[in-house]
């Protein structure tokens, strides 16, 4: 048994079987894989996948089995590799981010800044999507991190720590008819936005389930209009004239959006919580650690490592029940 047929089940699966697809994205011939994987079903004495002809049509059930534990090898080989890197050169390596384009864009300039001021030989990549894609990217090993708001429980099969606080604000053109409501924020009702057509968050995106709670909780039913995932798009047709725009108050540039007017909301809103999470039994270097506090000071290397050693969700709850959050 060697690695690269642990590696060969374990992509031909994630290639929905397509042996071909699998050849090419591992940069070798389409026989080449197929042979190994025949002499890794020889040598185990049970087939992996069931065949129809050339073509490979599903897993077995064993073969999910083995696939499932392949995937765990292949990542301790992973983490293997990365304790011998961190003994040699503890400042050089890779870094994959997987988050939402509100996080990337507002609440993580800076502190990519700072690490990559502080490590320049580290490469460092951003990959966007929605919650259940970043889950997939970090629960599968493309990212090392998952930052998110929404949709937690995607993210059961990770370790997720709580980083800050935030709410919302309601942006509009200066000539808007709640543009007054700026001087007095705390007179801005749920009615007030509701009386407007509304520009903000897919749902699932950015603390929108917040927003859907608090106006369905007075039992109103918010005319949402136009919808996007980027807070910068959804600005754009505030511009417009398109409605009154809901965003995340970090969103909101003091220059460049000069031409709106920003009306707290927090008042209105529960409040959302944003994570950062990693997969369990990840060996996490010493720059990985330094990123995370970067982007959350409570969570230094003792509070991360209890989090690791923690078993359940409830118990990683309980660890940060008393631990008050930054707000942004």
């Amino acid at each position: 048994m060697k690695l690269q047929q642990l590696r060969y089940i374990v992509e031909v699966a994630k290639h929905d079987l397509n042996v071909s697809a699998t050849a090419q994205a591992l940069f070798t011939s389409q026989p080449g894989v197929s042979k190994q994987i025949r002499l890794l079903e020889d040598e185990l004495g049970v087939e992996i996948f069931v065949r129809s002809g050339k073509h490979l049509t599903q897993v077995t059930q064993v073969g999910q089995q083995i696939i499932d534990m392949a995937t765990q090898v292949l990542r301790q080989t992973g983490t293997i590799k990365q304790i011998a890197q961190e003994c040699s050169d503890e400042a050089v390596g890779d870094l994959t981010i997987a988050t939402t384009h509100t996080q990337a864009r507002y609440a993580l300039p800076e502190v990519i800044r700072k690490f990559t001021d502080a490590y320049p030989e580290v490469a460092l990549h951003m990959k966007q999507g929605t919650p259940a894609q970043i889950a997939e990217l970090a629960a599968s090993g493309a990212a090392d991190f998952a930052i998110a708001t929404e949709g937690m429980e995607l993210f059961k099969d990770l370790i997720m720590m709580p980083c800050y606080e935030w709410n919302r604000s309601v942006v509009v053109p200066k000539d808007h008819p709640l543009a007054s409501k700026a001087a007095e924020p705390q007179g801005l009702t749920l009615q007030d936005i509701a009386d407007h057509p509304i520009v903000t968050y897919v749902f699932g995106f950015t603390g929108r389930s917040r927003l859907d709670d608090a106006f369905g909780a007075l039992s109103l039913t918010p005319n949402v209009v136009f919808t996007a995932t980027d807070a910068d798009v959804i600005k754009t047709y505030v511009r417009l004239g398109l409605g009154v725009g809901i965003i995340a108050s970090m969103a909101y540039d003091l220059e460049q959006d000069e031409d709106l007017v920003r009306i707290d909301a927090g008042h209105l809103f529960a409040p959302s919580v944003t994570h950062i999470g990693f997969r369990r039994g990840t060996f996490l270097r010493r720059y990985m650690l330094d990123l995370i506090q970067s982007f959350a000071p409570h969570l230094d290397h003792r509070r991360v490592q209890e989090a690791q050693n923690c078993f359940t969700s409830a118990e990683r709850e309980a660890l940060f029940s008393q631990v008050e959050l930054p707000v942004r």
